[in-house]
């Protein structure tokens, strides 16, 4: 098959696969269909915005949570992040390793179904060792969410729109931010936290019928005429990018960016509500829109201007020059949001620059990963990235801002929580310092990328 340069569109399809299997050939003719392309993507978008209205909910439900279950905030912190993040970092890797070699729509399917589930359970739970374990259990479905679709979209879309399409499909993480915070405060307003929980994991069981039945597999390679090859195993793979410095360098970054996205905004409901006496439904609204339309412009023109920029140029390490730049732009801004502004209103709307650059990086990093790795490896490639990137950024990132909260309020009081996440933010300045590393080898290693 080739991948016309100037639209995307495939025109013919690999033997390979087309003559082993009569459903990757009709597979392959339906994406010839822009149209077709773009609606799997829309739907995978979706699937992914459930998964952080899922994951995310819990937030805006903070202040409700710690005060019926009688929690401190570094255990909010462990329910917000830890709990979810040990399960789902380490069940991603073999889940991956199943996406590599086995169907990824189906995966991504029953993933969504088992974290729908336990999202209604826990409105059940009665207290913290039980909704622990409940997001435990979110933490188990969530797992084959992302690195299946990372290699779908990967497949189906050519390498010069790849981080676009990837920022496309990660604007589910702010989207399910902005429906999450917006509608969870109106169910936790006009209802309890518990029914907040169920009525969010419903839309999740008609998404996992919609991926099963409108998704078809796509042949491994389809969108760059490469031909497939039989998938190395996990530790070939982890091996393979350990040898590369730049990934090295890029994944520990990437787990920084996240450790101080998941650590300042899990808490930003809990800082507007405990800090600025910011009523619930305010803070849904105030927060969920900010947080949610800055998330969603910054992670598309994190992956749109790489693109644009590493096409213009021929350069692609501007696919790590954008999140670096993201990552030093925040610092200010996020400090000014935290210790300047005098009220929730104007803290809300100033925090709208800070998340909007920290949107930049999820995209330009996950196409990196996939050009540095043959076309059978990118769902474990991606695995590996959000094993770093979720161990370090959301299970510790939280935690660790709730437990720093829970040292100052002695002494500071409410004031705690926003000198708490003040630290937090500077965890950036480290961040990007990794950046930087990982840009000066990374050309490097893309060019020795497998064929």
């Amino acid at each position: 098959m080739t991948a016309n340069s100037e639209n995307g569109s495939v025109d013919s399809v690999g033997s390979n696969e087309t003559h082993a299997s009569p459903q990757l050939a009709a597979a392959a003719k339906a994406y010839q269909n822009p149209y077709y392309r773009y609606l799997v993507l829309g739907i995978l978008t979706a699937a992914y915005v459930s998964n952080f209205v899922d994951r995310q909910v819990i937030n805006v439900l903070a202040q409700y949570i710690i005060e019926d279950l009688q929690i401190s905030d570094g255990q909010f912190g462990m329910l917000s992040g830890l709990a979810f993040a040990l399960i789902y970092t380490t069940l991603g890797i073999p889940i991956a390793r199943l996406a590599d070699i086995s169907n990824r729509r189906n995966i991504i399917a029953i993933s969504i179904t088992i974290w729908s589930v336990m999202t209604a359970v826990c409105g059940a739970a009665q207290n913290f060792a039980q909704l622990f374990m409940a997001r435990f259990g979110v933490g188990v479905g969530e797992a084959g969410g992302s690195p299946p679709a990372h290699s779908i979209v990967s497949d189906i879309f050519p390498a010069h729109q790849r981080a676009t399409a990837l920022s496309i499909y990660s604007l589910g993480v702010y989207g399910g931010i902005l429906v999450g915070t917006v509608g969870g405060a109106y169910l936790v307003r006009y209802f309890d936290w518990r029914t907040a929980f169920v009525v969010v994991a419903i839309p999740g069981i008609f998404l996992a019928a919609l991926v099963r039945f409108v998704i078809k597999e796509p042949p491994r390679g389809m969108a760059e005429s490469r031909k497939d090859v039989a998938p190395p195993g996990f530790l070939r793979v982890l091996s393979f990018l350990w040898e590369r410095k730049s990934f090295r360098h890029l994944s520990f970054a990437c787990a920084l960016h996240a450790f101080v996205t998941y650590g300042v905004g899990n808490f930003m409901p809990l800082f507007l509500g405990r800090v600025h006496d910011m009523p619930i439904i305010d803070v849904g609204w105030y927060y969920g829109l900010i947080a949610g339309i800055g998330g969603l412009a910054g992670t598309f023109f994190g992956g749109w201007m790489s693109d644009r920029i590493s096409n213009k140029t021929g350069d692609k390490t501007w696919y790590v020059w954008i999140p670096f730049i993201s990552t030093v732009l925040a610092i200010p801004f996020a400090l000014i949001t935290f210790l300047v502004m005098p009220t929730g209103v104007t803290a809300a709307f100033s925090y709208l620059l800070p998340v909007f650059f920290g949107g930049w990086y999820l995209a330009p990093c996950i196409a990196s990963t996939h050009f540095l790795v043959g076309i059978r490896m990118r769902a474990m490639a991606s695995a590996i990235l959000l094993f770093m990137l979720n161990l370090i950024g959301l299970g510790l990132g939280p935690m660790l801002t709730g437990f720093v909260s829970d040292y100052l309020t002695p002494s500071l009081g409410t004031d705690a929580l926003r000198y708490a996440m003040s630290v937090t933010v500077m965890v950036n300045c480290w961040c990007a310092l990794h950046y930087y590393l990982a840009a000066r080898t990374i050309r490097a290693d893309f060019d020795r990328a497998p064929g």
